[in-house]
């Protein structure tokens, strides 16, 4: 299974005041806010985790059916600026972020090898929903595949196995 989010970053300074009273508790564990407190630029690191917890939860979701607003039981490991894993109630998910000037873009699996069949998708791709979840019909095999769509401000990314 697979799970991605994006982040406008200019959005998002513009939407979200992370530095408000309390933002932080509401969002991130403690481990996670030391995370953000001790590193040299706190908004990316908040927008990083952020990232990362919306990209697991897409595959939890999938996993359990269960949906909902529970951040702070999504934690993430931090490994380094580009990779990590999400833990869920049990759940572990390994996490690939890429990060540039004008967003932050994470991709979760439940395996790590699934990082190298993960393949992007076309904005005008035929995606279908059942029940609020994504994906595609594959046009050779006729194989229902999973999709992960996230889009934020200008930015729109989706993908498949």
């Amino acid at each position: 299974m697979i799970g991605n989010d994006i982040v406008d970053l200019a959005l998002a300074r513009k939407e979200s005041n992370w530095k408000r009273n309390r933002f932080l508790d509401k969002i991130f564990t403690v481990k996670e806010q030391l995370l953000i407190i001790d590193t040299e630029n706190p908004e990316i690191m908040v927008w990083n985790l952020w990232s990362r917890k919306e990209a697991a939860y897409k595959i939890y979701n999938r996993q359990t059916n269960i949906r909902g607003y529970f951040p702070l039981q999504l934690e993430c490991f931090y490994e380094s600026e580009t990779l990590g894993i999400v833990c869920c109630n049990g759940n572990i998910y390994h996490t690939q972020t890429i990060i540039s000037s004008d967003c932050i873009y994470t991709i979760a699996v439940v395996n790590k090898e699934y990082f190298n069949e993960i393949k992007t998708l076309d904005s005008k791709a035929k995606i279908s929903k059942i029940n609020g979840i994504p994906f595609i019909i594959d046009e050779l095999t006729k194989i229902t595949k999973h999709v992960s769509i996230s889009h934020h401000g200008r930015f729109w990314k989706g993908i498949t196995m």
